[in-house]
């Protein structure tokens, strides 16, 4: 269904829809955006599509962690220096580069890529659980860190993992509480994520 603008030229008019599917974006920003970007020039304009279409076209996901990556596996997952008998499991993505900018980790990663969500429809099987659940049948896994965000989705989704681990014999911790209830991982400093990571306990 559309959104109700003045009217406008029909390619402004579509741009304006598509801005207004993107996360966070209102019909005054996507307004706004697509206004912006009548005034750049054709080369930026042209840079922006191309960006995106890489995106699309180059990004894959590593079959071991699930992360985003050009290569498979991911270069984190490759790299041999990292301590492979921990993995650290977060919701998304970003996640991992708010745990990186630390320094305070040096693992392995899973990404869930989501969280358990009843109300939206989001059970076990759309998030990579699975894959996870693989990973740890080789044995050589000592410890989960579940890192998933610490709100109410974010916390059923650790006890979930945790019900899923435990007949494993699976080390099973989780971030401290230096995370704030209700926020993001993508937005904490990194101050406050590595007193989480060296705070986290045994569940």
């Amino acid at each position: 269904m559309g959104i109700d603008f003045l009217p406008t030229a029909q390619p402004v008019a579509r741009l304006i829809e598509e801005l207004h599917k993107l996360p966070g974006i209102g019909p005054k920003s996507a307004q706004r955006l697509a206004y912006f970007l009548l005034r750049t020039s054709e080369e930026e304009a042209r840079a922006l599509a191309e960006a995106i279409l890489a995106v699309k076209e180059k990004i894959i996901f590593c079959s071991i962690c699930q992360n985003i990556t050009e290569t498979d596996p991911c270069p984190i997952c490759q790299d041999k220096e990292r301590d492979h008998t921990k993995i650290c499991v977060v919701e998304e993505p970003l996640d991992i580069l708010a745990l990186e900018r630390t320094r305070g980790y040096h693992g392995l990663y899973h990404v869930l890529h989501g969280v358990l969500s009843p109300m939206e429809g989001i059970g076990p099987e759309e998030l990579r659980m699975k894959e996870l659940l693989d990973r740890l049948q080789g044995g050589s896994i000592q410890e989960i860190i579940l890192a998933t965000n610490p709100n109410l989705e974010g916390e059923a989704t650790a006890m979930y993992l945790h019900r899923l681990v435990a007949p494993l014999e699976i080390k099973v911790t989780r971030l401290a509480r230096g995370l704030p209830f209700g926020s993001d991982l993508e937005y904490a400093d990194e101050v406050t994520l590595t007193r989480a990571l060296e705070g986290r306990q045994e569940i």
